[in-house]
């Protein structure tokens, strides 16, 4: 698959999901906008493609910084062509510690900082373009210690629906739902257990694939789903190995 040609925004492009679907995307030719909050590790995402990349510090959460970043990339590549909001934050939160903060930070960073991006890049996204969100098994699942986490994803998946039926046909919306992934995100979310070991070895029990994924393979799906998928919009993608299926 050739991507020469395509201009890409990825959201959370220094880790995880994230720095996997911003490196496959240039090693198919695509020139990719690397968004995230930390310089180093958006570079070292996009070390390998210094021609055909560039690094954005944002905080997705600031609309005002996510307008800056957005036209900083058509000044500097051109119309975007492609958006993949990876950018996230999780982790369990007992409903007692549930404070206004906490929950307002995972609403701000996991749908509003979606819509920022999804809003400024579609106001000057090229006709074709392909905007894929981040959802979740949480998207479709409820989960205890998880409230703040399963609101926010839930709401990826309506304002990917409303966002594909106002946006079509110029630009198709999509939304990609993994379960578990073996990132550093998945292991500092298992320290917050009293045993780590077993509560992975639990969690990957209840996967019927009885693993975890891989960035990259939830990378891959990203791809296919915004450049390969032409006729699908306001759709969701579960890559969850059969967890939303039991």
């Amino acid at each position: 698959m050739d991507l020469s040609g395509h201009i890409a925004i990825v959201t959370g492009a220094g880790s995880g999901v994230g720095a996997a679907t911003a490196a496959l995307l240039a090693k198919r030719g695509a020139t990719v906008a690397a968004f995230g909050r930390r310089e180093e590790p958006l570079r070292k995402a996009v070390s390998g493609f210094p021609d055909q990349s560039s690094v954005h510090v944002v905080d997705v959460s600031d609309p005002v910084q996510v307008a800056k970043a957005v036209a900083d990339v058509v000044t500097k590549h051109g119309a975007p062509t492609l958006l993949v909001n990876a950018a996230g934050i999780d982790g369990p939160v007992a409903l007692n510690d549930l404070t206004p903060d906490v929950w307002n930070e995972q609403i701000a960073v996991n749908l509003s900082g979606s819509f920022y991006v999804a809003r400024e890049t579609a106001l000057v996204m090229a006709d074709g373009g392909s905007i894929v969100n981040l959802g979740s098994e949480l998207s479709f699942l409820g989960m205890g210690l998880f409230v703040h986490y399963c609101a926010s994803k839930f709401g990826v998946i309506g304002m990917t629906k409303a966002l594909a039926m106002e946006l079509a046909p110029r630009i198709r919306v999509n939304a990609v739902c993994p379960g578990p992934i073996d990132t550093p995100m998945m292991d500092a979310e298992l320290e917050w257990f009293p045993d780590p070991v077993a509560t992975r070895k639990g969690a990957i029990e209840r996967v019927p694939m009885k693993r975890f994924a891989t960035p990259e393979e939830i990378a891959e799906t990203i791809v296919f789903v915004a450049v390969s998928m032409p006729f699908a919009t306001g759709s969701t993608i579960s890559v969850d190995g059969g967890t939303t299926a039991m």
